[in-house]
């Protein structure tokens, strides 16, 4: 990139915000290049970078925020260890509104962390690490970020850094719960809110907590507690306009469905401080489900799930509970249908439930084999026999509770003769 050389003065600042992208960027450049270091320009600089790396980041030139860094670096040793974090801090933000850029980001940071390690600047290189395991988690490198935060939660502690500690225990519960272990995933949460009680927390990473509490409840089977986390989340982001509030929300939903209470979903929808504010195809794919749920209808429900499937099936957390909820109606609704027969044919089943005859087919045997119902599967026939529910004889806890009673005599009569004989 070009630059020009100009004067470095706030009013070159002035001038380059009044211009449009092509003629600033190479202003902006040629106020970072110049040669002068005293307080005065050290400070006009500054704001220079700040204000090209906003234009670079509307522009989405990720490619040319990565080399400015590299750029910076004899910029940084002139000024204080604190804006140097900041102003770097700050690039890789821009960088991070710049859709699809996760690798570049990746291969920034771990460039970055290379760089404060021989320059010694651990206050940088401690978040830039806790940022990179992030960006680690999100790319699926699940081994990677979990070896580089065992490393650095050991060094946070050491130096009690509490504020840090809160976002590294935060992500390491995610981490584990991605990978299922929800042991791990809930000892790093304790650890976090511990952390949390000794210093003034963020309402956003606050709220990032109230989330992650929601979810390990919900995982549990816990859904009226995950339903108070979401809901304090949800308040929390939607106070700060914080995008995330719309995954607070979308939880409430799924707890109150889960629950049984899917005739609650329209009101919350409807409400005033939701309706207009998080309208959208989040909030629909929930409504649709909670339609299917109260009217137990299993083709709504796959219906919903083909329409919204990027807001149902994409999100790991709603997938996994709505797959659950799926299999707990199909099982409802077969055996409602089987009740008043003794012998039925499959297709038949199918024909009422709706649904092909193998998936039917499928479901009926998985039942007979987790003990649902006593039946068995004619394939020749394409029918399903159900048996009568064997009735247990009432002599055998009878005889068991005589014996159990003689042996009681056996050993009190054992005892005394005991006594005699000594």
């Amino acid at each position: 990139m070009s630059s020009q050389h100009v004067p470095v003065t706030e009013d070159s600042i002035s001038a380059a915000k009044e211009k449009t992208a092509a003629n600033a960027i190479p202003l902006l450049y040629g106020i970072i290049e110049d040669p002068s270091s005293s307080s005065e320009a050290l400070k006009v600089k500054e704001l220079a970078i700040t204000d090209l790396s906003d234009r670079l980041r509307e522009g989405g030139r990720a490619e040319e925020l990565q080399s400015l860094l590299t750029k910076l670096r004899p910029f940084f040793s002139l000024i204080p260890k604190a804006k140097t974090a900041k102003l770097v801090r700050g690039i890789i933000d821009s960088v991070a509104k710049i859709p699809g850029t996760s690798d570049l980001q990746i291969s920034l940071c771990k460039e970055i962390v290379q760089w404060t390690r021989a320059e010694k600047r651990t206050f940088l290189r401690q978040r830039i690490e806790a940022r990179l395991a992030a960006l680690l988690m999100e790319s699926k490198e699940y081994s990677e970020a979990l070896n580089l935060l065992s490393g650095l939660v050991k060094e946070v502690r050491r130096l009690d850094d509490k504020l840090l500690l809160v976002e590294i225990d935060l992500l390491e519960s995610k981490l584990h719960f991605a990978l299922r272990n929800l042991p791990k995933a809930k000892a790093a949460l304790t650890a976090a809110r511990t952390a949390a009680n000794a210093v003034y927390v963020p309402p956003a990473q606050q709220g990032t907590i109230d989330l992650q509490s929601g979810i390990l409840h919900a995982e549990e089977k816990d859904y009226k507690t995950a339903y108070s986390y979401f809901f304090e989340a949800f308040e929390a982001f939607n106070t700060l306009g914080d995008p995330q509030a719309i995954y607070g929300l979308k939880y409430m939903l799924l707890c109150k469905i889960m629950v049984n209470q899917a005739e609650d979903v329209a009101g919350i929808i409807s409400s005033p401080k939701v309706g207009l504010q998080y309208k959208g195809p989040e909030l629909d794919a929930m409504k649709a489900i909670a339609d299917a749920h109260s009217k137990r209808s299993l083709k709504l429900f796959e219906t919903a799930l083909q329409n919204f499937k990027n807001e149902l099936d994409e999100d790991p957390i709603v997938h996994r509970h709505l797959s659950s909820l799926y299999d707990t109606l199909q099982e409802q609704n077969l055996c409602r249908l089987i009740e008043p027969f003794s012998r039925v044919e499959i297709a038949h089943m199918a024909e009422l439930i709706e649904l092909p005859s193998h998936q039917v087919e499928k479901k009926l045997s998985q039942m007979i084999l987790d003990k649902k119902f006593a039946g068995t599967l004619d394939q020749g026939a394409g029918c399903l026999i159900i048996f009568d529910d064997p009735k247990t004889d009432a002599i055998y806890p009878a005889t068991l509770e005589t014996i159990s009673n003689m042996e009681k005599v056996v050993d009190s009569l054992y005892a005394r003769s005991a006594k005699i004989m000594a």
